[in-house]
């Protein structure tokens, strides 16, 4: 592979421990018939382990340095040059008509998004194996009424069993990051909320957290929720966000519902 310089803008940060390679695989486990879908395989260290199992991968790959590089080296790897971002997970999903499997050391700088990507399209993958910021995997995984439980926590937990697979230490990686990090896991759930459902629970969650240090109806009260009068919603009004669990997210969801049905009130 060539020697390219890390790019500040795309977050890179190569992953050079072969250790650490050789474990993200085993937690990745996979296998010949995986739609597995690699983000930022940058020089190819985790895409050369990956497919000798899973020969018809796909890798996303946003820096035009590397792709020629890549081509060549694995010929098989079917590499998308674009931003991750702006891929059609539809389209990925179609190509062996079946769930998805994310994996990569991602950007840090834009895991949110991705994970935010991947809640958007949970219907359509089985599981993420990611490299994170060890601090966001810490929120990720946070439980009611700690500092770390936030939008994140919520959303994450509702859609997928998550777990810390491990930690990883930051001088495994060139350039070596201010911040330790974590693999994690998700395996995500059976939808259990369809589309409309969906897009107002994660409406909710983001609205109750805009003001986290705010009362429940402060915080809806500042937001596309302002016109809903939720004083009978059976959701304790008085407390934060961060006291709240998932099925009090839940109920704000089926009581905004039924105002939608019922009253044909709209969100602004």
């Amino acid at each position: 592979m060539l020697k390219i310089k890390p790019l500040k803008k795309f977050g890179q940060n190569y992953l050079t421990d072969n250790n650490i390679l050789n474990k993200i695989v085993k937690e990745i486990s996979p296998s010949a018939d995986d739609n597995l879908i690699e983000i930022g395989p940058g020089l190819g260290a985790l895409t050369e382990k990956l497919i000798e199992f899973a020969p018809n991968m796909t890798a996303v790959e946003i820096d035009s340095r590397v792709v020629d590089s890549l081509s060549n080296k694995f010929p098989q790897l079917k590499l998308l040059h674009s931003d991750f971002l702006k891929i059609n997970l539809d389209e990925l999903f179609e190509t062996k008509n079946k769930k998805l499997r994310i994996v990569g050391n991602i950007p840090y700088n834009l895991t949110s998004p991705i994970l935010f990507k991947m809640i958007n399209s949970s219907d359509l993958i089985y599981d993420s194996v990611l490299m994170v910021q060890l601090e966001v995997a810490k929120r990720i995984t946070a439980k009611k009424g700690v500092k770390d439980y936030g939008i994140l926590a919520v959303l994450i937990q509702h859609f997928a069993e998550v777990k810390i697979s491990f930690k990883v230490s930051a001088n495994v990686f060139y350039p070596k990051p201010k911040v330790d990090s974590a693999v994690i896991h998700l395996k995500f759930k059976q939808a259990v909320l369809d589309n409309k459902r969906k897009e107002i629970f994660i409406q909710i969650v983001k609205a109750a957290f805009g003001n986290r240090r705010k009362t429940l109806k402060n915080s809806l009260s500042n937001s596309i929720f302002a016109g809903v009068n939720f004083s009978d919603s059976n959701v304790d009004l008085t407390l934060r966000a961060e006291q709240l669990d998932e099925h009090d997210f839940i109920k704000l969801t089926e009581y905004v519902l039924s105002k939608i049905r019922n009253e044909n009130f709209t969100l602004n």
